[in-house]
């Protein structure tokens, strides 16, 4: 019995699981639809008078020079392949100096991966490979532990909070310690912060930590304050369009003061996004297991009306079945079970007498109790006397009745 319940237990766990992830696939495919739907009626108009404009220029340009179209074509593809390089019009900061390299492999660790550079040669792109391997795994295990020492300190300064909010209202003395015997201290240990109030908090964190990081790209990059909060986002959550990039001019104003910055303002917003995500992804975890309950009520009640209706004229005999702390599936499994066998007049099956006998289990594991206790009965003597051993589980309180009846004898 105890097998068959946790297999069922863990069966039932199974079946929730895979309606999880099925659902999640789903809400996440129509996400991507209704964003792709928003994006395209947003940006597509803008693409096309761009390709429009460019056209024209095209055109004027080849007939003012003098040039064919695909004579220039061919030139645009090769500045393609200069850009890919690393290869601007105006001057930019070397992209493989060191302080290159080492801002580049930042962007690869924290998955960043901006675009601006990439490995040109063989060996480059092979090594990247296996740096990334590692590197990208070593980076999302640091961004776990700042996440649990985060939520640790913000634990601990809202149950803080929440202590001076007790005290104040009376409900704990103002001397109390941790560790007084008192049952409101007690209830504290394992309180805990809500998960709304943690995503809030991360949330404020998150937006002071870029409206600084825009301030100080604004006037720097010379962005508006817009688009630096775009790129915030961008780079903080690990998007990393490459379309705005941070660093990347050959000179600045307090050049080293500003690369540390940049530094510290992108890694504390990668850890800030990251943990925000977490939290987002507990809320959404929550919203899917609601709406799935929504849904399993719904079909419970859908599934009683018509076990209702096409069994409301059915006389069945023996005493009604208790409905109460059955689930839907395993009552319509037990009704198409035994109610055939019961009408054709076959002897009660395993599952009757099971369901049956839930009392008895009940007092059989209250027995298994007192016995394993050593209380209420004391019957060893008695036991050993007439021959019978105490025995364990339920051969002990088999020995137990036996041992009594023979005493009463």
């Amino acid at each position: 019995m105890a097998c068959r319940g946790g297999c069922c237990s863990s069966a039932g766990r199974l079946n929730a699981d895979n309606a999880r992830f099925l659902l999640l696939a789903v809400l996440i495919v129509l996400y991507m639809l209704c964003g792709a739907a928003v994006f395209s009626a947003i940006e597509l108009p803008t693409e096309r008078e761009a390709k429009e404009r460019w056209e024209e220029r095209l055109e004027n340009f080849t007939r003012r020079h003098n040039l064919s179209r695909a004579e220039l074509r061919h030139f645009l593809r090769e500045y393609e392949e200069a850009s890919v390089a690393g290869i601007r019009v105006d001057d930019i900061r070397p992209r493989w100096d060191f302080t290159g390299a080492f801002y580049f492999v930042g962007t690869v660790v924290s998955t960043i991966g901006f675009g601006m550079t990439t490995p040109a040669t063989v060996g480059g792109k092979i090594f990247l490979i296996f740096y990334g391997l590692i590197g990208c795994a070593g980076t999302i295990l640091f961004f776990n532990l700042f996440l649990e020492r985060l939520i640790t300190v913000i634990a601990y300064v809202m149950k803080s909070c929440h202590e001076r909010q007790l005290r104040r209202k009376g409900v704990l003395p103002h001397n109390s310690r941790r560790g007084s015997g008192t049952s409101e201290v007690d209830s504290l240990a394992g309180w805990k912060p809500s998960v709304y109030y943690v995503m809030l908090i991360l949330c404020v964190a998150s937006l002071i930590i870029s409206c600084c990081a825009s301030a100080m790209y604004t006037p720097i990059e010379g962005w508006s304050y817009f688009d630096s909060l775009y790129f915030c986002f961008v780079a903080f959550s690990t998007i990393g369009f490459g379309d705005l990039v941070s660093s990347q001019n050959i000179k600045y104003e307090s050049q080293g003061l500003y690369r540390f910055g940049n530094f510290v303002f992108i890694l504390m917003g990668v850890c800030c996004i990251y943990s925000l995500f977490n939290v987002i992804s507990i809320v959404i975890k929550q919203s899917i297991n609601w709406i799935l309950k929504k849904l399993d009520c719904r079909c419970c009640h859908r599934c009683q009306r018509k076990l209702f209706r096409s069994r409301r004229n059915v006389v069945m005999p023996g005493n009604v079945r208790s409905r109460r702390n059955i689930s839907i599936e395993t009552d319509v499994v037990n009704e198409s079970d035994t109610d055939g066998r019961r009408l054709s007049g076959e002897m009660i099956s395993m599952k009757d007498f099971l369901a049956s006998n839930k009392v008895s289990l009940a007092i059989m594991q209250k027995q298994l109790s007192e016995t394993a206790n050593g209380y209420p009965r004391q019957m060893s003597c008695n036991s050993k006397q007439n021959g019978f051993s105490g025995g364990v589980g339920a051969l002990a309180i088999m020995n137990n009745r036996l041992a009594e009846t023979s005493v009463d004898r």
